[in-house]
């Protein structure tokens, strides 16, 4: 799927759940799909999860 593919999905199921049960559920389906996202990157190998604890607390290194 390419990014056009997706975020046209993206923002399809969040407007039916924003039409449909109202601001709260949007935000809660919201943030779920960030989770997902971040989860799918950390299985995938896409993303460090060490370097994304360091930058968390604010300890990030130039190299």
């Amino acid at each position: 799927m390419t990014a056009t593919t997706t975020g046209i999905a993206i923002g399809a199921v969040l407007g039916i759940v924003a039409v449909a049960f109202g601001f709260w559920a949007f935000i809660l389906v919201a943030v779920f799909m960030a989770v997902g996202a971040l989860v799918g990157r950390i299985v995938t190998g896409k993303l460090d999860v060490s370097s994304l604890v360091d930058v968390i607390r604010g300890r990030r290194s130039s190299s």
